[in-house]
């Protein structure tokens, strides 16, 4: 049994919601670190801060790709009742976020923000490699790639167009503009709309029809020792030993930390990261040894272990790929207001020109990212997927690091010319390893997967998050500036590791001819 090819407005109406979804990210990432900011937080709180958002997503994804694999709703179907879930949330709290009186609030609204935006996010990933054959792929992350240029470039305007129509820019001490306020009320209405346009036009395989293609598969070796009861009382101790390495590492550093009084974004890594992972590799091993296999919990522990190969080499070009973008969305704002315009008082005209400059900014490098997105299949066909996904985070890193070399606020140099590269990695960052996973990943785990590859964005961003400050603080004098130099390496880096994939689909399937 094989899924039909489906029409280019069928993958139009499965993909459409991700502009919704992406306006509400784009609002997001350009505009939280000025809204903090307005709300009292220094520069180098602004990281801790941050950790919402990847943390949200640590937990979030995984536990609704577990869930979404194994839901069926006789009307919406698998993932489309995720998808309406998440878009009545998000919207809500896009409408409450600019309206938090103090900064805590803040803090906290970004937390139920993104965990509801990632309600929506993770099930499209799945949705494609539900709905298209293998050949169509490639197409649909494409179009997914194209509308979230082109949310995030609306999104990512509207401070600006709103100012130009007349709504005030600036506003009183801790007040948030209704420049940025009315941005979120478009925002959250334009994210239930595109969200609603996937629900009501697009439709999903039966779960009779998702058995008969998941029976199609072969199960390798692995996945048939993987269900004896020995292999699980093995890995069970495994996980254990390694629970308890962590935990004793975790809580060294920790004190370490505290002893020499040391900033403490860095518990996020200590005690976060590290720590709460050891915790949950013991859990995971005395569950396993004492029988206690059957769960969303078991399942997601060992799904991470037992990645597939390529899975495990894009793990490392996701990290220092997403580590970049983190310093971006996060210190882009406050590199751009203070390097170049020299201030940072948020009460000040300059300060709110450039935070609104940074809103173009992102803008172009989502307009750039739209355009781009058909062309990289076309430059993959050509070369291979790999050497085009170095090509474009190359690209990117230079793009970050170029904004170190740029003294005034000319619109050329500060919102176009750094943000063509980003540009060009943004696009490829959002198709290019999903397309090249895809293939990999058995129908019946696609929703697991999708989920467990999310760890890869959000680790190095927790990382970013709990290191930044202190690289900035401790070395840079708490120039924001530098932490674009740190990202445009790391991107750069992704790039070099990205040759290393075993990328052996045929490149004959990139385009749908």
């Amino acid at each position: 049994m094989k899924k039909r090819t489906l029409s280019f407005w069928e993958i139009w109406n499965m993909s459409f919601g991700f502009l919704g979804i992406q306006m509400g990210f784009a609002l997001q990432n350009a505009n939280v670190s000025r809204i903090f900011q307005t709300l009292g937080a220094e520069i180098d709180d602004i990281p801790i801060l941050w950790v919402a958002a990847p943390l949200t997503g640590l937990i979030v994804q995984p536990i609704i790709g577990y869930f979404s694999d194994r839901t069926w709703h006789p009307k919406l179907g698998r993932r489309r009742p995720y998808f309406l879930a998440g878009a009545i949330l998000a919207s809500l709290a896009l409408i409450i976020m600019p309206n938090s009186p103090v900064l805590w609030f803040a803090a906290g609204m970004l937390w139920i923000m993104d965990a509801s935006i990632n309600v929506s996010m993770e099930p499209f990933r799945a949705f494609v490699g539900d709905n298209l054959p293998e050949e169509q792929r490639t197409k649909g992350f494409a179009m997914q790639s194209f509308f979230i240029g082109i949310g995030a470039y609306v999104a990512s305007k509207l401070p600006n167009i709103l100012t130009y129509l007349g709504v005030s820019n600036t506003a009183p001490e801790g007040i948030i503009p209704d420049s940025v306020k009315y941005s979120f009320y478009i925002g959250g209405a334009a994210f239930f709309i595109a969200v609603l346009w996937t629900v009501v036009f697009s439709k999903e395989y039966t779960p009779e029809e998702m058995e008969a293609f998941e029976a199609a598969e072969k199960e390798d070796d692995f996945e048939k020792e993987k269900q004896s009861e020995s292999w699980f009382i093995s890995n069970g101790k495994s996980h254990l030993i390694k629970g308890i390495i962590a935990v004793t590492i975790g809580l060294i550093t920790t004190y370490l930390i505290y002893h020499f009084n040391l900033k403490k974004d860095l518990y996020v890594l200590t005690l976060g990261l590290i720590t709460l992972g050891g915790v949950a590799l013991i859990i995971s091993g005395l569950m396993q040894q004492n029988k206690n296999t059957k769960g969303g919990f078991i399942t997601i522990m060992n799904d991470f272990q037992s990645m597939p190969k390529m899975m495990k080499q894009l793990a490392w070009v996701q990290f220092f790929s997403w580590f970049a973008l983190f310093s971006m969305w996060i210190y882009m704002t406050p590199a751009i207001t203070e390097y170049i315009y020299g201030t940072t008082d948020t009460t000040s005209e300059a300060y709110n020109i450039g935070a609104n400059q940074v809103g173009e900014m992102f803008a172009n490098y989502n307009l750039v990212a739209a355009i781009v997105a058909f062309l990289l299949p076309v430059l993959a066909k050509a070369t291979s997927r790999k050497f085009t996904h170095f090509l474009a985070l190359v690209s990117g890193g230079f793009g970050l690091i170029s904004i170190y070399f740029i003294s005034e606020p000319s619109t050329f140099l500060v919102e176009w010319l750094p943000m063509i590269g980003v540009g060009i990695a943004w696009a490829s960052i959002l198709s290019i390893p999903y397309a090249m996973l895809s293939g990999s990943l058995p129908a019946s785990k696609m929703g697991y997967y999708m989920g467990v590859f999310n760890f890869f964005i959000v680790i190095p961003q927790l990382v970013a998050a709990s290191i930044l400050g202190f690289l900035v603080s401790y070395f840079f004098e708490s120039q924001p500036v530098y932490a674009l130099l740190i990202g445009g390496a790391s991107m750069i880096l992704a790039g070099v590791l990205s040759l290393a994939v075993n990328d052996n689909t045929s490149t004959t399937e990139l385009i749908n001819e």
